[in-house]
């Protein structure tokens, strides 16, 4: 398997700090709000490459977690008139939900900021000892110039980054670029004690705690949007290697931009769209299956023109599965022929392709065009008559790379009841004198594989075979 590494700008073969564990960790949400498609893309990006890495046999401990102290949930608990805390849990909450409904797994660990609080200040204790930190009258920061290769992960030569960077101006910082550990409370804030005064932490700081108290000193993997690559990856690495003396991170993966109609999204442009609003519009799986089409680092164009095209593909897939049903269903011979079983040796081949472009810095898009090559073989197939052995074989290897992508998880019940619901609908256009809509459900239909019929006893439906 060979990963892009971000910190080296090339694919390097992947190699595990201990062979068959994969220690990794991705940015979670800060939670004040529903997160945004943008937001979705690496949660769910880097869920689907923690699901192939177990798929490939490692076992992984992933952790993502939630970042529930920030200016952010302050404003917003202001601006209700209620405590952060109550913020943060709702919005907790709210991820979980919306993940869930992605298909998104539980990682092994979810930490929160205010459970880290004294890992975080024994972090920052040992960051001065060190000389790497100073304290001024409560406001603790990191020494950029203690630590000689910063900017090794953005690039950027330490003069270049000093001369306007995304930073907070302060005369009492040593150096410009010098960032904040820990801050000294302000009335309306909530604060913890510390040997500093009372304060909290500064944003940083947070995830290389919790990254290295669960994962220890040095991971494998640490993953999330490109936009995080400076300030904040920028300055987990110095903090946490200016501590431990350690490299931090082996492998650093940045997934690209999701744009909506070829613009950036903005509130400004009023092309802000939280998931939530997105899953409102459209199933999970096709969000899913649509951010999973495009490999990791590509950007993506948003528009509901796509999401249709994506919702088309993955009824096509959901065809050929729902079609092997129907043929397991409908067979009466049991028994494998050795041709069949010749021809199940030679469908195995799309696993292996699937395994090697996948292994090839998590090509999802080209794992996918495997699985529709599989799918139009599949097709031809099962024109002709087979054994219900042969036909369970299929569907078993089909199954296994749409799994591992975590599509085709709809109930075939479910798929049932929305098959009925549109005979329904159908049947009120025709009441209704509305035939442009009676046809274009009828032609929906048949796009799915349901061929209606319409009989004195009403509108009977079968797949086609």
């Amino acid at each position: 398997m060979k990963l892009f590494n971000s910190l080296t700008r090339q694919k390097e073969e992947f190699k595990p700090v201990e062979p068959g564990k994969v220690r990794m960790y991705v940015c979670g949400p800060t939670v004040y709000n529903y997160f945004h498609i943008g937001n979705a893309r690496p949660f769910l990006v880097f869920d689907a490459f923690r699901q192939y890495l177990e798929y490939r046999g490692y076992e992984v401990t992933f952790v993502q977690n939630f970042t529930d102290v920030d200016d952010k949930i302050i404003n917003k608990a202001n601006e209700e008139q209620v405590d952060s805390l109550t913020i943060s849990e709702r919005y907790i909450d709210a991820y979980f939900e919306d993940a869930d409904r992605l298909g998104i797994k539980r990682a092994t660990y979810h930490p929160k900021v205010t459970d880290t609080m004294p890992e975080i200040i024994a972090f920052i204790e040992d960051l001065i000892k060190k000389g790497n930190a100073y304290n001024v009258d409560g406001n603790v920061y990191f020494s950029v110039g203690s630590f000689s290769n910063y900017g090794k992960l953005s690039k950027q030569a330490l003069e270049d980054l000093e001369s306007g960077s995304r930073v907070d101006v302060s005369d009492e910082k040593q150096n410009p670029l010098d960032f904040a550990l820990w801050k000294k409370h302000k009335k309306g804030e909530p604060f913890w004690e510390s040997p500093w005064g009372e304060g909290r932490p500064g944003w940083h700081i947070e995830c290389s705690v919790m990254s290295t108290s669960l994962l220890g000193d040095t991971i494998d993997i640490h993953a999330g949007g490109q936009d995080l690559i400076f300030p904040h990856h920028e300055n987990e690495i110095a903090q946490s290697e200016a501590k431990t003396g350690h490299p931090y991170v082996n492998y650093w993966m940045h997934n690209g931009y999701i744009n909506i109609d070829n613009q950036k999204m903005s509130k400004s442009l009023n092309n802000f769209f939280t998931t939530r609003e997105i899953l409102d519009e459209f199933d999970p799986e096709v969000v899913r299956f649509f951010i999973l089409q495009a490999h990791y680092r590509s950007p993506i164009n948003f528009s509901r023109e796509l999401m249709n095209a994506a919702k088309n593909g993955l009824e096509r897939l959901y065809n050929v599965r729902n079609n092997l049903a129907f043929k397991i269903e409908n067979t009466t011979t049991k028994t494998l022929t050795a041709d069949e079983s010749q021809t199940l040796e030679s469908l195995s081949a799309y696993g292996r392709r699937f395994v090697e472009v996948m292994d090839d810095d998590f090509n999802t898009a080209d794992g996918i065009a495997v699985i529709f090559e599989m799918a139009r073989e599949i097709n031809t197939l099962m024109q002709d008559e087979h054994s219900i052995a042969f036909v369970e074989g299929v569907r078993d290897q089909f199954l296994t790379l749409t799994n591992v992508l975590g599509i085709l998880k709809k109930e075939q019940e479910t798929l049932e009841s929305d098959i009925e619901a549109l005979i329904e609908e159908r049947q009120s256009a025709r009441k209704n004198k509305d035939f442009k809509r009676s046809d274009e459900i009828r032609d929906e239909l048949s796009a799915k594989g349901i061929i209606l019929e319409d009989t004195p006893d009403g509108v009977k439906w079968r797949r086609k075979e």
